[in-house]
């Protein structure tokens, strides 16, 4: 089955192109009501409609920069693609935003009280569901595959986020910061997501009540 793409970029040449280019790469373009599996967005501005539904590719602006990039990421989407752009590499990078967020077939991932249903996207904290933005969900999600083994950040960066360098970069930090809270707004007594200085990150498990 062709992997459904919404189109979110206003700029007539690029949004041209890419629909005269998509479909022959195996790729359904499809209208902003309908289901799709990956948002291509001509700027960051009203990502936020798209990353609790599907993954996001910005498209920047020709006059962009990293602070953009960094800030792209920051808000959750899932890769930054500088104009002008090979079109055969953004081909690579749809399809590998597409692997990283495909479900593995029924599996079901628990590291209580978190419980995380890949198929349906279902996220649970003993039993109350939880809205996550797509890179919330794949950090947690190989947190928990995992739990109480320490990733190291340039793994999560690598894993998560496909950077091959680390650079400086506050992307984890902020993506954990707001994972953290939306557990505790979920109704854990703890804080689940646990920074091991110097190192990286962990899921923990509740600690029993003294």
């Amino acid at each position: 089955m062709a992997a459904a793409l919404l189109l979110a970029d206003a700029e007539p040449e690029t949004r041209g192109f890419l629909e005269r280019h998509l479909p022959g790469d195996g790729f359904e373009l499809v209208p902003a009501h309908g289901r799709f599996d990956l948002v291509l967005a001509g700027d960051v501005d009203g990502v936020d409609r798209w990353l609790p539904r599907a993954p996001v590719i910005v498209l920047g602006h020709e006059e962009a920069d990293t602070v953009d990039c960094i800030h792209a990421f920051r808000r959750g989407c899932d890769d930054y693609v500088m104009r002008p752009f090979e079109y055969a590499e953004l081909v690579e990078r749809i399809r590998a935003v597409l692997r990283r967020a495909a479900p593995r077939t029924g599996e079901v991932v628990e590291a209580p009280p978190v419980r995380i249903d890949t198929r349906t996207r279902d996220v649970r904290v003993d039993g109350r569901r939880m809205q996550l933005a797509q890179k919330e969900y794949e950090l947690l999600l190989c947190l928990a595959r995992e739990p109480e083994r320490v990733f190291t950040k340039a793994e999560l960066l690598r894993d998560v986020w496909n950077y091959r360098t680390i650079g400086r970069t506050r992307t984890l930090d902020s993506h954990a910061s707001r994972l953290r809270r939306k557990l505790r707004e979920a109704g854990s007594p703890v804080a689940l997501i646990e920074n091991v200085w110097g190192v990286g990150y962990r899921l923990v498990g509740e600690l029993p009540l003294e």
